[in-house]
């Protein structure tokens, strides 16, 4: 249950709170159970232009290829259950097309300023066809309260390209047991053999005495600047280490892609039947969501200060004609203060 005896007594609560809230932070809109971030907001990309579709509430970085809002949430106990709903709608160019075609990385996620971004919902657009996702993401909930940055990211390089619905979703429920604790541990959009050494990226972190079981996610895909052979098609060993111990090894891989045939439109069909969007890939399909490597770490990520590392073996170097294989990967960590 919110702090209020019903939730609509605090969404209603928390738009008079918005009103007096400092200009900087943006009021919200709200349904019963749902407060809507993003509706209909344009991600594109546009140098000479990045902030034509800019809102009141809703602002453009990257030259449009991100949009911003920050927000107000309610308060929460244990028993609240938290799901985001995205939904990416491409944009019509004409009566038989559209103004992005391609599969595009993208993200929904936390900013928190001077720490790296934490991934709400990792995913690719279809080849130019409209999606959407609901999924919980309650394991976030000590993190998604009070003012926030939320922002949203595709990788596109059109304008227009893709407007995007997101919202959170709030459900009272006994059997929900939300973490205590919450942390982000890293983010990069780049993880390639130029910038990453062979020890891979490693983050010094530290464990509240007060937390006794920790889970760990970790989000990956593999990309490459050509869009053949590795790292997009080709997989390659991924590892965690804690204290330098590796704790999990694993190649990730979607062989299931076939699944999504009916929201990539846009596709290109060869003669033998097979279509672009059914090929198996390094951690991801065009047009589904990236879902989270979930691991009990409660073993080795003890109360106090750790190194944690992570590793990709074998990444494509930058070729002559300045190609290579990239990874885009985040993780973040989360605990209960009972076992």
């Amino acid at each position: 249950m919110f702090i209020q005896k019903n939730i609509s007594a605090v969404l209603i609560l928390l738009i008079m709170v918005c009103n007096v809230a400092s200009a900087e932070t943006s009021n919200i809109e709200i349904k019963p159970d749902t407060i809507i971030i993003f509706n209909q907001n344009v991600i594109h990309f546009a140098p000479d232009e990045p902030n034509k579709y800019d809102t009141n509430k809703v602002f453009a970085e990257d030259n449009g290829r991100i949009i911003s809002a920050r927000i107000l949430l309610p308060e929460y106990n244990k028993q609240t259950k938290i799901s985001a709903y995205l939904a990416i709608h491409p944009i019509p160019k004409n009566e038989v097309s559209v103004c992005d075609p391609w599969d595009r990385a993208g993200n929904i996620r936390l900013s928190i300023e001077g720490q790296p971004d934490i991934e709400i919902i990792k995913f690719i657009t279809s080849y130019g066809g409209f999606t959407k996702y609901e999924t919980d993401i309650s394991y976030l909930a000590p993190l998604l309260k009070d003012s926030c940055t939320i922002k949203g990211f595709i990788d596109t390089w059109l304008t227009p390209g893709w407007k995007v619905d997101f919202n959170l979703i709030y459900k009272p429920t006994e059997e929900q047991n939300n973490p205590d604790w919450a942390s982000n541990l890293m983010y990069t959009d780049s993880y390639n053999d130029a910038d990453m050494s062979n020890e891979g990226l490693t983050v010094k972190i530290k464990i509240p005495d007060s937390v006794k079981r920790v889970k760990l996610h970790y989000l990956v895909s593999g990309h490459c600047t050509d869009g053949t052979d590795a790292d997009e098609f080709v997989s390659k060993d991924n590892i965690i280490y804690v204290d330098n111990c590796a704790v999990y090894r694993y190649k990730p891989w979607r062989d299931d892609c076939r699944n999504f045939r009916d929201v990539n439109p846009y596709t290109r069909r060869w003669s033998d039947g097979w279509w672009s969007s059914d090929f198996s890939r390094s951690g991801w399909c065009p047009g589904d969501m990236v879902l989270p490597l979930e691991l009990d770490l409660t073993d080795h990520l003890t109360p106090g200060e750790h190194m944690v590392r992570f590793v990709i073996e074998d990444v494509r170097p930058k070729d002559d004609n300045g190609h290579y294989g990239y990874w885009r990967i985040s993780s973040h960590f989360f605990g209960w203060y009972s076992k």
